[in-house]
């Protein structure tokens, strides 16, 4: 669990997959602000699941690299791509997912070396964009292996 003497004592820390709410009263002691490795298109689906809810939804899907801040993936971008996701018939979640992973990634990788010495432009979008909290989850999403057209089909208002 991140806490004050961890952000005390680290030059950076680049947050990926922690499911975790970094408490806003904490984030002042980081030496230089938080990157946190999203996948979804900010400020698209902010919160938990964005992969599922950009299907759901129909927003645009991709992955991010922001500057945490006080609000829920709200924070300064610093890098986001778009990536096309066709849904074809044998598309699952998991799939789906497992893409969006590489990419950031790859987002990553290609910008290391701005990312660590902090040498970025960053911009604030003025659009509102979507939240989720983890609870909003259908209780019928029982497993990622769902293929995405079949859930869609089954789930259209």
């Amino acid at each position: 669990r991140i806490n004050k003497k961890i952000l005390e004592n680290s030059d950076l820390i680049i947050s990926f997959g922690y499911r975790k709410i970094i408490r806003s009263n904490l984030l002042k002691f980081s030496k230089r602000p938080i990157l946190n490795l999203h996948i979804s298109y900010l400020p698209y689906n902010r919160g938990s699941h964005p992969n599922f809810w950009s299907f759901i939804e129909n927003t645009p899907k991709g992955v991010t690299i922001h500057e945490m801040s006080k609000k829920v993936d709200k924070g300064p971008i610093v890098f986001r791509k778009k990536i096309l996701l066709k849904i074809k018939r044998n598309l699952t979640f998991k799939k789906s997912y497992n893409i969006l992973v590489k990419e950031i990634e790859k987002l990553f990788i290609k910008n290391y070396s701005k990312l660590i010495s902090g040498n970025y432009s960053k911009k604030r979008i003025k659009l509102k964009g979507s939240f989720h909290r983890t609870s909003q989850l259908p209780k019928d999403i029982e497993n990622w292996n769902i293929k995405i057209f079949d859930y869609l089909k089954n789930h259209n208002n």
